[in-house]
């Protein structure tokens, strides 16, 4: 079996048939009535808000940290943009820097997911807001190890290729990554106020699903299969893990529901940041 087929083959067991397999098993469980409170579609539309935040925050994150060092390396001039960056001249140390985005969202992921789980008294938008960031860190980088592993020309495909990895390390990353998947959406679901299946559709799945073509207008102009991929493939990976395994969650609380703050604040900071990304970071910002 080639590199390409077997990773194919573990991405379609642990991405789609996983979550597939615990959504059936919670199925044929006996049915239990989420509560009414849930039923609040105004932090439908906040957490929608904040993922459109958390996502585009996280990429700048990414592609900060691919800049920032090439920027200190004699003989590379790099260029920031708000979907990409560039750089001019040569150093062998530029693939190795390829590396440092996905470090720095994985590290960004983890670190929000652990505040999170302490925030447990904190009002909704917060939670919220770092439930967002840690997912958008997580499953912006585990994904790009798989990728990496099976394309030298992606960012850390570059950046494997400078270790020198064979593909057998390269298999044994990809596969790393792609158990760490459920792992992590594990970890953040129990992280999430308590609920269950039409709970969680509402405050994770949904929002996720409207935020996707604001997402995309942070991310023009570029190529189509750039714009669109890479917010989907963020976006599913993790939600379909979180939303087959809801069934397991106990009852919410009404606490734990109120938006507490005017849908206009969160609105205002996602037109902010595109008008931040358009204006500012579209033309690119150099570093040299």
């Amino acid at each position: 079996m080639t590199l390409i087929s077997l990773i194919g083959f573990a991405t379609a067991l642990l991405v789609v048939a996983g979550p597939l397999a615990l959504w059936l098993a919670g199925w044929f469980r006996p049915a239990r009535s989420d509560e009414g409170p849930h039923r609040d579609w105004k932090l439908t539309l906040l957490s929608a808000l904040l993922y459109v935040l958390a996502f585009n925050l996280t990429f700048f994150i990414q592609e900060l940290f691919l800049v920032l060092p090439k920027a200190f390396t004699p003989g590379l001039r790099p260029i920031l943009f708000h979907n990409n960056h560039s750089w001019e001249g040569v150093s062998p140390l530029a693939s190795l820097f390829q590396g440092t985005g996905a470090m720095a969202t994985l590290a960004s992921g983890i670190v929000c997911t652990l505040l999170l789980r302490r925030s447990i008294e904190r009002p909704a938008a917060i939670r919220l807001f770092l439930f967002w960031m840690g997912y958008s860190g997580l499953f912006m980088a585990l994904p790009q190890i798989v990728i990496g592993a099976i394309s030298s020309q992606s960012d850390l495909g570059m950046f494997m290729g400078y270790w020198g990895l064979g593909t057998s390390a390269k298999a044994v990353l990809a596969l790393i990554a792609l158990v760490l998947i459920p792992c992590a959406a594990g970890w953040l679901g129990s992280s999430l106020p308590p609920g269950r299946q039409q709970f969680v559709f509402r405050i994770v799945t949904l929002p996720a699903l409207l935020a996707l073509p604001l997402i995309t207008l942070f991310r023009m102009p570029r190529e189509w299969i750039e714009v669109l991929m890479v917010p989907f493939v963020v976006s599913f990976i993790g939600v379909a893990w979180i939303q087959a395994g809801a069934w397991r969650a106990r009852p919410a609380a009404a606490h734990a529901l109120a938006v507490g703050v005017p849908l206009a604040w969160p609105l205002g900071l996602v037109l902010a940041l595109l008008l931040l990304f358009q204006l500012l970071l579209r033309p690119g910002i150099r570093f040299y």
